[in-house]
């Protein structure tokens, strides 16, 4: 591994980066490619890490404002969110609703059957 990271280093290139993904995945432990991951994100400053993270994670960011009504700019901005960022926009977006509309979201989510 350490000489295919040099290979990488040395080529610097998108498809170096891709091929090292493919050879650490064979080569070494899950726990062993989490800590590296962590190395190298707290090498980097604040910023450029959540953007990394969020990158490699497939993040969606923060909804945008709605450009037309808001429901299709909801479902599209979902469709890219990660599981916390949809966890955490549902619960905040539902804690804002009066109690009336909350009670109103409750009765349509309890009507909507769940797949297992």
């Amino acid at each position: 591994m350490s000489r295919m990271l040099g290979y990488t280093l040395t080529l610097g290139t998108p498809d170096a980066w891709s091929d090292f993904r493919f050879v650490a995945i064979a080569r070494m432990t899950k726990a062993e490619r989490a800590m590296l991951a962590c190395s190298a994100l707290t090498s980097l400053d604040a910023d450029t890490a959540a953007m990394t993270a969020a990158a490699a994670i497939g993040a969606a960011g923060s909804p945008l404002p709605p450009f037309l009504g808001g429901m299709d700019d909801a479902r599209s901005w979902a469709s890219w969110a990660s599981r916390n960022e949809l966890k955490a926009y549902a619960l905040a977006a539902f804690e804002a609703m009066t109690p009336r509309d909350q009670a109103a979201f409750f009765h349509h989510i309890s009507n909507i059957e769940v797949a297992a």
